[in-house]
């Protein structure tokens, strides 16, 4: 049986009057948003705690004072798994990513995802350019790491090209949770390992290195992790990451190639960049 997520209050922070939400985005990453909703007339980002979202709508303010920021707190009440009841199934490659009530028989690897808080539905291009990406590889007998897993969909899709195992890591107990809900729909028994753990603080995950590193975060903080990520990969090993902004494209390239890394190949998709890169 799935463990019952605990009843909580999501901080929230209404954005509007912005051109761009990447810009908005790009600003607060630095406070580590858990998940974004652009459906209402606001942008509405939410963060792990009152702090985290109070200390960005400061930000906010500070750099941006043309728009309108304002706090909200919102009561669980599964209201993400309302709002998302519509999505459909979506796919990307050989891989599809579908909500229970939406599962194709197309004779593609299915992976049965829940809509939830986090990203991860295969609906947000970040997520789609790291299924994307996974696929430009051969992922059999691979040891793979999942940095920020969510929903868990980038583990659970690596281990169906083949993995042999997957790691997956975030320090957001909620996101735990939903991960292993995911491995309970898509019957997985053996393989992957979810963990609660936050890299800031850590600094790595054990047993590392790994084969494959996937990081599908925000560009700041994977400007902060690199040196971390990629000490993570073994030599000749590859990283896969996203949740990169166009604006924040540039900055990210430099510090992988920094650290080490080769870009072996970059995909855009609706303002949002993929990296592949060799080590």
């Amino acid at each position: 049986m799935a463990e019952s997520r605990p009843e909580r209050v999501y901080a929230g922070l209404d954005v509007s009057g912005y051109d761009d939400p990447d810009f908005v985005l790009a600003e607060v990453d630095d406070w580590s948003p858990t998940a974004v909703d652009d459906s209402g007339a606001a942008l509405r980002i939410f963060f792990s705690t009152a702090d985290d979202r109070n200390a960005a709508g400061t930000h906010i303010r500070a750099v941006m004072p043309q728009l309108v920021c304002a706090p909200i707190d919102v009561p669980d009440e599964h209201w993400a798994e309302r709002s998302q009841a519509a999505l459909t199934a979506v796919r990307v490659g050989n891989l599809t990513v579908a909500p229970p009530w939406d599962i194709p028989a197309d004779g593609t690897q299915v992976i049965v995802i829940l809509p939830s808080m986090g990203f991860g539905t295969g609906h947000h291009a970040s997520t789609r350019l790291c299924l994307a990406l996974l696929q430009q590889d051969d992922q059999a007998g691979r040891r793979v790491c999942d940095v920020g897993t969510g929903s868990g969909v980038l583990a659970i899709a690596a281990l169906r090209l083949g993995a042999a195992s997957a790691i997956a890591v975030d320090y957001d107990m909620d996101a735990i949770v939903c991960a292993r809900e995911s491995a309970e729909l898509n019957h997985i028994t053996s393989g992957l390992d979810i963990r609660q753990l936050d890299l800031d603080v850590e600094g790595t995950v054990a047993g590392a290195p790994f084969d494959l590193v996937l990081a599908n975060l925000t560009g700041g903080l994977l400007i902060r992790l690199v040196d971390r990520l990629v000490a993570m990969t073994v030599s000749g090993g590859a990283l896969l990451l996203s949740g990169i902004t166009f604006a924040e494209a540039d900055d990210v390239t430099a510090a992988c190639v920094g650290a080490g890394c080769q870009v072996i190949e970059r995909r855009d998709e609706d303002g949002w960049v993929g990296l592949r890169l060799g080590r």
